[in-house]
């Protein structure tokens, strides 16, 4: 499949980027197939001594060489190499070699050369920054040694540091790519449990979910409060943060739809929109609060004052409606709603992963992601009007007697 080609051009890290069962197993066997075969099953290919570094020795033995997606299923009868278990060593008819490494032994790569390697699940390696710089130092035969990476992606320095280097390319593949070769059950399952999540963009869509340095909120604790069900809640607010201008290079208008049952917050929808003019967003907003029925609709006037609550009005005039004042920068009134996730007090449905991603961004040194969190600022309005900013009911004094 096209995922499973390596790119054109001058390269020296290739990082095959995939989530589960997506054919990157296949792709990396075939990578190195590509590498030490010739014209002829005796021809030289282009890589005569290889790595292959895994987990662990038996890992990269049963999938990586014996597995059935590995160079040995993949291989045709007269270019099948053998392996020679001693030696922990695959050798081709035509003389090429490749030498199984762990991750757990990074020194067991101190020595040995090769012209090219394949590396599989960089992101879950124990020692992994360690056998990786043991690898680069091995890597100096040829004219240009080359590095496949095949894995699933996960926040960790070294695949991020593999990620940023000028000689890197990257593929992404999901899980739906290889479809035709999966269960059927098995899709259905994970797509129907993880599906618009920060966790299956990471497992099934293959991407990287980065969590920024000293990010208020986490991966974790966002899926901890993770629901399929809402309860019957009782009130519902669509927030708003309007953006400065309305054409197509402006930033994102958040439009958040988020409920309360009990002392329980559930962030139900995003349908945030970028590049419309006040009177399309104005629109969304007000029929969020019909198709949701909401209690009430709130918006950000610091930027637009009172014309927010006009555009607003002309579209729907008669919507319960709530301007809201910024006196606090951003970070400062997301702390306290951050506090909630951590209470457990905060859930989240299925498919609001864009707004996950900016949450994630969100530090106590301000936002690091691209342009603006406008859809973590609609939800931190919504938050503040259902839990933050509501008195405490008073409640009568009994006088004992």
């Amino acid at each position: 499949m096209p995922h499973q080609l390596p790119p054109e051009g001058d390269w020296r890290n290739w990082v095959i980027m995939g989530g589960r069962g997506a054919g990157k197993t296949r792709a990396g066997a075939e990578w190195v197939r590509s590498m030490v075969e010739g014209a002829k099953p005796l021809d030289p290919g282009r890589a005569r001594r290889l790595a292959i570094v895994g987990e662990t020795v038996d890992q990269t033995r049963e999938v990586m060489i014996f597995g059935e997606s590995g160079i040995l299923a993949c291989s045709p009868p007269d270019r099948r190499p053998e392996w020679h278990a001693g030696r922990k060593m695959l050798i081709w008819p035509n003389g090429a070699t490749a030498q199984v490494f762990s991750a757990h032994s990074p020194e067991a790569l101190r020595g040995p050369q090769f012209d090219a390697a394949w590396v599989d699940e960089l992101a879950k390696w124990p020692k992994a920054q360690d056998t990786w710089d043991m690898l680069q130092f091995g890597l100096r035969l040829g004219e240009a040694p080359r590095v496949c990476v095949t894995t699933t992606p996960r926040n960790v320095p070294v695949l991020k540091g593999v990620l940023k280097q000028s000689s890197t390319v990257v593929t992404h593949a999901a899980t739906e790519a290889n479809r035709a070769n999966l269960a059927a059950s098995f899709l259905k399952e994970v797509q129907e449990r993880y599906a618009g999540t920060r966790l299956g963009r990471q497992e099934l869509d293959g991407v990287l979910m980065e969590e920024a340095e000293g990010a208020l909120w986490s991966l974790g604790m966002i899926e901890s409060g993770r629901v399929d069900d809402v309860p019957p809640l009782d009130r519902v607010v669509v927030a708003v943060d309007p953006p400065v201008t309305g054409h197509a290079g402006s930033d994102e208008c958040g439009i958040v739809v988020a409920g309360i049952a009990g002392v329980d917050a559930y962030v139900l929808a995003d349908l945030s929109v970028q590049g419309v003019g006040p009177t399309e967003w104005a629109r969304v907003a007000a029929g969020a609060v019909q198709d949701w029925g909401a209690d009430r609709l709130v918006a950000e006037v610091n930027q637009g004052g009172d014309l927010v609550e006009a555009v607003i009005r002309q579209v729907a005039p008669d919507v319960p409606f709530r301007k809201l004042h910024a006196t606090r920068g951003k970070t400062v009134r997301a702390e306290p709603v951050a506090a909630l996730y951590e209470q457990g007090r905060v859930h989240h449905v299925r498919g609001l992963g864009v707004l996950e991603d900016q949450l994630c961004a969100m530090t106590r040194a301000g936002y690091v992601g691209g342009g603006s969190p406008d859809r973590a600022d609609a939800l931190v309005w919504a938050l503040h009007e259902l839990i933050l900013n509501q008195r405490p009911v008073a409640r009568p004094r009994l006088r004992t007697l």
